[in-house]
């Protein structure tokens, strides 16, 4: 089953920057060969169901393995079965939304 989830990894108890640690996390999403997109408080996957979780585990095992004694992790995922969907058709989607409003009335 194809899945796309959002990724907020937070390392506990290993100061203020965390950006190793996010980088270390992307490196697995992408050694996994997952498409991904990285934005400000997390990361966009897609792919299987099970490798998407699989990439997450190793996630968790390498910040650990980094010294982070705590990680808290928010997951919101969707999945659907009708019919295959990427990242980038939703987002193109949106997009011609946003154009069809621009070119309505008015505008």
């Amino acid at each position: 089953m194809k899945v796309i989830l959002d990724l907020c990894v937070v390392p506990l108890g290993v100061g203020l920057s965390v950006s190793s640690y996010v980088a270390a996390c992307e490196r697995v999403i992408r050694e996994a060969g997952l498409v991904s997109q990285l934005h400000a408080y997390g990361t966009n996957i897609e792919g299987e169901w099970d490798e998407v979780m699989a990439a997450v585990k190793r996630c968790h095992e390498i910040v650990h393995a980094m010294g982070a004694p705590r990680i808290t992790t928010s997951i919101r995922l969707g999945t659907r079965t009708d019919r295959e969907q990427t990242m980038q058709d939703k987002i193109d989607s949106v997009e011609r939304a946003l154009d069809r409003a621009a070119s309505g009335p008015g505008a």
